[in-house]
């Protein structure tokens, strides 16, 4: 009988000191992947600050050449314009020949430069960043590198002088095709 107590009471003490070892195993691996996480946080954080440093020097260098060059869109041009596009040419199976489109565009400006927003129901679809000199203005559109749909487009357009702007539209898709837009833009009523 004692036998059997000492017996069971060895290993019940074995019993324990094993899963003791297997309790400081499972507790080493998660310090570890805790320790692997943090050094993944840290590396993100740095690429986080860096970006930052290099926001803040772009902007920097923005806010140098705007206090240089000072951007503004006429104030014929500011404002709300409602757009009419007509396809012209294409080479995109997205786009067929007079295909027309309406929408509304807006000619902004901040302190980051001048741009045109441009809606579709209320919604905003793209920002163009602009350009303008005595008689042309031009819009430029890049998707960033999280877009799905990778179209460059590029507008041109002329003032009239009659509450219309004309001009063109190019859109550039990522599998080479090319289309062309006449643009027409007409002062909006509510403005």
């Amino acid at each position: 009988m004692i036998r059997n107590i000492l017996t069971t009471t060895v290993f019940l003490l074995t019993f324990a000191a094993c899963r003791d070892t297997e309790r400081e195993r499972q507790l080493a691996a998660r310090e570890q992947a805790l320790a692997d996480k943090e050094q993944q946080f840290a590396l993100k954080e740095a690429d986080y600050r860096s970006l930052l440093r290099w926001r803040d020097s772009l902007l920097a260098t923005a806010d140098t050449l705007h206090a240089i060059l000072p951007a503004a869109w006429p104030a014929d041009v500011l404002g709300r314009w409602s757009s009419k596009t007509i396809c012209r040419e294409s080479g995109c199976s997205e786009y067929v020949v007079g295909d027309q489109r309406s929408g509304a565009w807006e000619f902004s400006e901040d302190s980051s430069g001048l741009f045109t927003k441009v809606y579709d129901r209320n919604t905003l679809v793209r920002v163009y960043a602009g350009t303008f000199d005595s008689s042309v203005i031009r819009l430029r559109f890049r998707p960033d590198s999280s877009s799905q749909r990778k179209v460059e487009m590029d507008v041109e357009l002329s003032r009239s002088g009659t509450g219309t702007i004309k001009g063109t539209q190019v859109l550039k898709m990522e599998n080479g095709c090319t289309a062309r837009f006449a643009v027409e833009l007409v002062r909006a009523s509510n403005n």
